[in-house]
């Protein structure tokens, strides 16, 4: 049992680790890209942003399913029924 649920804190953090590092790289790439194309067509900024704003909000729903997994493993175990 013991080794289960440390298996299962260790399985946590990394994919909450994951999610917060493959959001990072997300965010910084789109937001690389943004400023790349306000540059170019500063006249075109506008309509970018509001793109931008769109896929930062699809992009940040990646994470938050990984963090309820990683909180179903951590409160709500379906490993333990398992055991016995």
């Amino acid at each position: 049992m013991e080794t289960l649920l440390s298996f299962s804190a260790i399985a946590v953090g990394i994919m909450i680790g994951m999610a917060a590092f493959g959001t990072a790289i997300g965010f910084g790439l789109l937001g690389g890209k943004f400023l790349e194309g306000a540059a170019r067509q500063p006249e075109m900024a506008p309509m970018l942003q509001v793109k931008m704003f769109i896929i930062a909000g699809l992009l940040d729903a990646v994470p938050m399913i990984g963090v309820v997994i990683a909180l179903l493993f951590t409160f709500a175990n379906p490993f333990v029924g398992q055991l016995g």
